[in-house]
């Protein structure tokens, strides 16, 4: 198991804010059609619109919480190994040197 260097998570910012806008874009395109594709209806229960019961808003909220953190994650994850592998040398360049 490798440490993040400090170079590295400081040289991550820019880009996790960028992937954290892509992720969330990302994250309600796939919640509208898994959403589509779970309850036959084309838009997503609004919490305060009286047109959807409880359950379903509940619901939506759930699913939708579920795939943000899911994308959010992997995002993240895959993000910040791409930083690293084009900011940090091998593990042998660290200890090979004086």
């Amino acid at each position: 198991m490798t440490r993040t260097s400090t170079l590295t998570k400081i040289a991550y910012k820019p880009f996790g804010l960028a992937f954290g806008v892509l992720g969330g874009l990302i994250a309600g395109k796939v919640f509208g059609v898994v959403w589509k594709r779970v309850s036959g209806e084309d838009e997503t229960p609004q919490p305060l619109s009286d047109d959807y019961s409880t359950r379903e808003v509940l619901l939506a909220a759930t699913l939708q919480g579920a795939v943000f953190a899911l994308i959010k994650t992997a995002v993240d994850r895959y993000g910040m190994r791409a930083v690293k592998k084009v900011l940090d040398t091998p593990e042998e360049e660290h200890r090979a040197r004086p």
